[in-house]
């Protein structure tokens, strides 16, 4: 598996980066606005970026692999049985 979600475990991490200050500018106001620490912000960003690239890479893997159907739109529809 390629991402695997938070749980709230105790253990933690401590990670350091340096932003340019357009960016540490909007991560400010964003946890101002939703009154929230930069640190929630910052957590969530990677989560639903890990999250994406999980999806990604899975997307990635099927598209390349030679034994995996494609499946029509039509042929979709058809099998969960929804309307054109």
């Amino acid at each position: 598996m390629y991402y695997k979600d938070y749980k709230g475990d105790s253990i933690s991490t401590s990670v350091s980066v340096r932003l340019p200050d357009d960016i540490a500018r909007s991560l400010e106001d964003l946890a101002a606005t939703i009154e929230r620490p930069k640190t929630y912000v910052i957590r969530k960003a990677i989560e639903e970026y890990l999250r994406e690239y999980a999806d990604y890479l899975i997307a990635l893997e099927r598209l390349n692999d030679k034994d995996d159907a494609i499946v029509s739109e039509a042929k979709m529809r058809e099998l969960l049985g929804t309307p054109d």
